[in-house]
């Protein structure tokens, strides 16, 4: 009797080799258009600068199979076609954040072990810096991968380079934002790649072929890579810009036709407040994603008004990154914006459940509760933490989001906020996004950030920082008075502080434990 073969650790030519498979399905279509350098390549032309970029680290570098290449990068032409070799060649790609700072940086490359730490030019200073803190990892010049004459140690044309891997195999080691310490390290499988692919085709009911993607989040963060990875396997064409620039961007969309983006809020008020969007023509445009945290209607607004979709997606690194996206079937813009903290569906192969925190039991349709996820995209665990890694997944599957969330009319869900976001004062539960919403909701307000400090009485009680919109003047004393008519008296602030600015992680996201250690550090600035 022949024993059933595992699939998920059967090595297959196919596995990893993005470029090359697209390539033999549709050589001539479009692929990149790097708008920085005006070039497109179809897919037949990156497939062979891909083998080039592989032999180049395989002759030069002497990379081979399960070797962990470290990144640091903008969103270059040259990074996504390392990205292309290293899945030739079976190495792991692992992006480091060039927003962390210098010792971060460095620890989190001393855990990697990276044969080396590629880099384009405009990062050899803060490469030079992590010396300090990593020695020993050699500094690879991206642009030195640039050869466009054929040399005797090069492949010519037809010679391919491909080595077999399984599903089960490692294709990226991937760091979380931080915003809760330490990045972590995620590993990213290839069968997780695979199947996030599949779950974004399948959400896409005219497919992925004729899209033209804007990609605006950077390289670094998984969301760089999820919006790249599955338009290739689709067969459509990615737009790269190196460094978000918003009158850049803008000037992408009608020169180069772009029909869809993904940004993070505050991508979308740099792109509507620039000089340029009255005048740009965004016809092209059929619909905006927002990810990484919850996107105010104000900002969704300038979009909306222009008759563009603008939705919010939901998914995690350790569990997609895709999870939960909106159909827009049928939903008019008043409707993305009336509901615009719902994230729509699971995706066709992930699993949903809502459960009482601290234990696996579901609450009742409706109410609040913790996010839990199950699917075939689940990543593979963190490097050298089989502690946070237990803590993270559950005995039979489940990843364990830490995000607190509603079911809402059939299988629609909102999310509510994080749970260790919660301020929990006088025995009630305050969630800081809703605070958040309600400040950004006044006119005058640019951004909000909303965390818990300990009260003597009360146990902790929330403190907002908030940025204004425009030069007029905004007092803490109309927002209170803006809170309580719309609030419960229990969540409005103890204190508001206006600030300059914000303080964000690397990942761009709200540094809440960054405001508490300011507020715990100076206490006397926050105006009550």
């Amino acid at each position: 009797m022949n024993t059933p073969i595992d699939h998920d650790r059967q090595p297959m030519n196919w596995v990893g080799d993005w470029a090359g498979r697209r390539r033999a399905l549709s050589p001539g279509r479009l692929a990149v258009i790097d708008a920085d350098n005006d070039r497109s390549l179809s897919f037949a032309d990156l497939d062979e600068r891909a083998t080039r970029r592989a032999y180049w680290l395989r002759n030069q570098h002497s990379v081979g199979v399960g070797d962990v290449i470290a990144l640091i990068s903008d969103n270059r032409l040259e990074a996504l076609e390392l990205f292309l070799a290293c899945g030739k060649l079976g190495a792991v790609l692992a992006p480091v954040s060039h927003r962390l700072a210098a010792a971060e940086a460095g620890s989190l490359l001393n855990r990697l072990q990276p044969v080396g730490v590629f880099h384009d030019v405009g990062r050899a200073a803060y490469v030079e810096a992590l010396s300090e803190f990593a020695p020993g990892r050699p500094a690879i010049l991206l642009e030195g991968m640039s050869t466009p004459d054929s040399s005797p140690s090069e492949p010519s044309r037809n010679e391919a380079i491909n080595q077999p891997l399984a599903l089960a195999d490692t294709a990226m080691i991937v760091h979380t934002g931080g915003s809760t310490g330490l990045p972590k390290l995620c590993r990213i499988s290839h069968r997780q790649m695979v199947w996030n692919a599949v779950e974004l085709l399948a959400a896409s009911p005219d497919g992925l072929g004729n899209r033209r993607e804007l990609v605006l989040f950077p390289f670094f963060h998984v969301g760089g890579w999820n919006t790249v990875v599955p338009v290739l396997y689709g067969g459509g064409c990615v737009v790269l810009q190196a460094r978000f620039d918003p009158e850049a961007a803008l000037a992408c969309i009608p020169c180069y036709q772009v029909n869809h983006f993904g940004a993070v809020e505050a991508m979308l008020q740099a792109m509507s407040r620039s000089p340029t969007f009255a005048d740009t023509d965004l016809t092209s445009l059929t619909g905006i994603t927002t990810a990484g945290g919850p996107c105010a209607p104000e900002s969704m607004d300038p979009f909306l008004e222009r008759g563009i979709p603008v939705s919010q997606a939901y998914g995690l690194t350790e569990a997609g990154p895709s999870n939960f996206a909106r159909s827009r079937d049928g939903e008019s813009l008043s409707q993305l914006r009336a509901t615009h903290r719902r994230v729509g569906g699971g995706l066709f192969h992930c699993d949903f459940r809502i459960v009482a925190p601290g234990s696996d039991h579901s609450v009742a349709a409706g109410q609040p509760g913790e996010l839990q996820l199950r699917s075939p995209h689940t990543f593979e665990g963190y490097v050298d933490d089989e502690t946070a890694t237990t803590e993270r997944l559950t005995d039979d599957g489940w990843v364990r989001t830490g995000d607190l969330a509603c079911e809402v009319d059939a299988h629609q869900v909102e999310i509510l906020g994080r749970l260790d976001n919660v301020i929990l004062s006088g025995g009630e539960n305050i969630a800081a996004e809703e605070l958040e919403a309600a400040l950004q909701a006044h006119p005058r307000v640019a951004g909000a950030l909303v965390f818990g400090v300990s009260d003597p009485t009360w146990g902790q009680r929330p403190v907002a920082w908030v940025t204004t919109a425009t030069e007029s003047e905004l007092s803490t004393a109309e927002l209170s008075a803006w809170l309580r008519e719309r609030l419960a008296s229990y969540k409005c602030p103890a204190a508001i502080r206006l600030v300059d600015t914000l303080p964000l992680t690397g990942a761009g996201k709200l540094d809440r434990r960054a405001a508490q250690a300011a507020h715990l550090h100076n206490p006397q600035e926050t105006t009550k």
